[in-house]
């Protein structure tokens, strides 16, 4: 599997999600924000944590209109794989890949330790290396994790089981106590736990390993 992760200025988890890519067996390239094309054949396109563009305006909001979010967008509607992660959920979410917004954390503090999580839905490239209901530990890191939709948009992700993880317990605020969302084609995850922190027992934590090599497997396969 090829993929691709974008690195804006910011970014501070970029070589985190390259390495935890590289490790499940994907052929990782590094694409700059100013670029304005992804490498030939790229499966998936990964957007990491960080502060890009130290985070003016809002967090993702420039990112959403820098010179590589066009091939993203491109990448998505062609139905390439896209995975999003903490600053890469709010980058998805400005661009429109995913419905939502994420906000102030509820307490107004910045979060970082390892969080419980419950896998919503096993049903995506993404989750397939879980069992629906298990539980997680993965680490966070993020001030604007509270994630917002409205109740017809709420209603939506439940009906279509689109909600791909759930804090155990809440943390931030958010709207039933989501972590993550899939796209309507289950082709784009956003979530705000750090799965790539969570991949080397020296890490402390290896609960993040089987979404990457999930993922890889099922590109792989298809």
């Amino acid at each position: 599997m090829k993929a691709a992760v974008i690195t804006f200025p910011g970014s501070n988890c970029d070589r985190d999600l390259r390495v935890a890519l590289e490790l499940a067996g994907a052929d990782v390239a590094k694409v700059w924000h100013k670029d304005t094309s992804l490498p030939d054949d790229t499966d998936l396109v990964a957007v990491p944590g960080g502060f890009s563009y130290g985070d003016y305006l809002r967090c993702g909001a420039i990112a959403a209109q820098s010179p590589i979010a066009r091939a993203i967008r491109d990448h998505a509607d062609r139905g390439g794989f896209v995975l999003g992660i903490c600053n890469g959920f709010q980058v998805l979410t400005e661009l429109g890949l995913l419905p939502g917004a994420l906000m102030r954390n509820s307490g107004l503090t910045f979060i970082s330790r390892p969080v419980g999580l419950e896998v919503v839905t096993a049903d995506s490239v993404f989750t397939a290396g879980y069992q629906k209901g298990q539980s997680l530990s993965v680490p966070v890191a993020h001030h604007d994790g509270n994630y917002q939709i409205d109740p017809d948009g709420l209603k939506v992700l439940q009906d279509q089981d689109r909600i791909a993880f759930r804090y155990a317990p809440g943390i931030n605020g958010s709207v039933a106590d989501i972590a993550g969302v899939l796209s309507e084609n289950r082709r784009v995850l956003g979530m705000m736990p750090h799965p790539e922190r969570a991949v080397e027992t020296a890490q402390g934590w290896t609960d993040g390993a089987a979404m990457f090599t999930s993922l890889v497997d099922a590109v792989v396969s298809a």
